[in-house]
């Protein structure tokens, strides 16, 4: 009877470390199951590149188009040539892109990572407002719809197909003409800021000792229990 309780324990201890170790797992790459834009941040008055990024099909159909909707509050959209797209635009009467398309020259599988790109232009105006790029995602096999839209007060991770989104900061330093670099300008700060970063884990090693510790004490605490319960 002994016997058939330990086993029982030991199984019931593999089923929730397995299922932990799943649930660990699923977060991220349920996270990273959207279209993402990168930089988050453009600037203001300058042409900044954007990338629209996934690493996902639908329900595991290849990709075969990207859709991207602009804001209408942009004042330029240029899609940046890739070989790995086809591009088409449809354009306002001002001559602004209101909707580029990227088709894929062939379908992007499942679970490949792949990104298209534009240069976007906000005017001063926009400085600290938040505009969505509603993102229509095809496969061989149906779509997904990027178009969601956090109302006031709603968590942003509730929704289950966000658009993405970006924010317009500061004018560029170097603006003029409603025209700069500001592209070049975000990711050079973006660059400085990773190497701050790096420079502040080298020079304080503590945060990455406290986590080994941690790895450490939780697989010493599997073992105790395991023993414990053979005992």
């Amino acid at each position: 009877m002994t016997l058939t309780i330990t086993a029982r324990r030991r199984a019931r201890l593999a089923v929730g470390v397995t299922a932990g170790a799943a649930l660990a797992l699923a977060l991220p790459l349920a996270a990273s199951a959207h279209v993402h834009v990168t930089p988050e941040e453009v600037a203001a008055n300058g042409s900044t590149r954007i990338d629209f990024s996934f690493s996902h099909g639908c329900d595991g159909s290849p990709t075969t188009a990207l859709v991207v909707d602009i804001p209408a509050e942009a004042q330029g959209a240029t899609p940046v040539i890739d070989g790995a797209w086809t591009i088409t635009t449809e354009a306002g009467e001002n001559g602004i892109p209101t909707r580029v398309t990227y088709t894929a020259v062939a379908p992007i599988p499942d679970a490949y990572a792949a990104s298209a790109g534009m240069n976007v232009i906000f005017p001063g105006s926009a400085e600290g407002e938040s505009f969505a790029f509603p993102v229509t995602q095809q496969c061989e096999a149906g779509e997904a719809a990027w178009v969601q839209v956090a109302e006031d007060g709603q968590d942003p991770d509730d929704l289950e197909y966000p658009a993405p989104v970006v924010v317009v900061g500061a004018a560029a330093a170097d603006a003029h003409g409603g025209h700069s670099e500001g592209g070049h300008s975000s990711e050079g700060a973006a660059a400085a800021a990773d190497a701050e970063a790096t420079a502040a884990a080298a020079a304080d090693p503590l945060p990455l000792w406290l986590s080994a510790g941690a790895l450490v004490l939780a697989a010493a605490a599997l073992v105790l229990a395991i023993t414990r319960r053979r005992a």
